[in-house]
């Protein structure tokens, strides 16, 4: 059973930086892609970025330039530094895992921007 466990969020004014984690545990394959989503209320979750096993990274025009993805497979973690946060940044962000044809998610962590 694969496990996704995020942290970091919080409540930050606008300029201001973020760095989620996601703790990740069970069975983890070598070929697989990690993500970070986003939903805020009253829309559909979007995926923010995501960093694949060779750590091609891929990001929302939204975010590129502010926020980075990157994992260290040692402590079997992945973050998302999120700098120069907007008050649209504001949403429940999601950890999630593919691999072998089936996808996993976390509980979500709570990022509130202020302006």
């Amino acid at each position: 059973q694969v496990r996704l466990v995020e942290s970091g969020g919080g409540l930050v004014q606008a300029g201001g930086s973020l760095r989620l984690s996601c703790a990740y545990s069970g069975i983890i394959l070598s070929i697989n892609t990690m993500g970070w989503y986003r939903q805020a209320p009253g829309k559909q979750r979007e995926l923010v970025a995501s960093i694949r096993s060779a750590y091609n990274t891929e990001y929302a025009d939204s975010v590129k330039g502010r926020f980075t993805i990157s994992r260290v497979t040692a402590k079997n973690t992945v973050y998302l530094e999120m700098n120069s946060l907007k008050a649209e940044d504001t949403a429940v962000y999601y950890c999630n895992l593919v691999q072998g044809g089936s996808g996993y998610w976390g509980q979500g962590t709570q990022v509130t921007v202020s302006s």
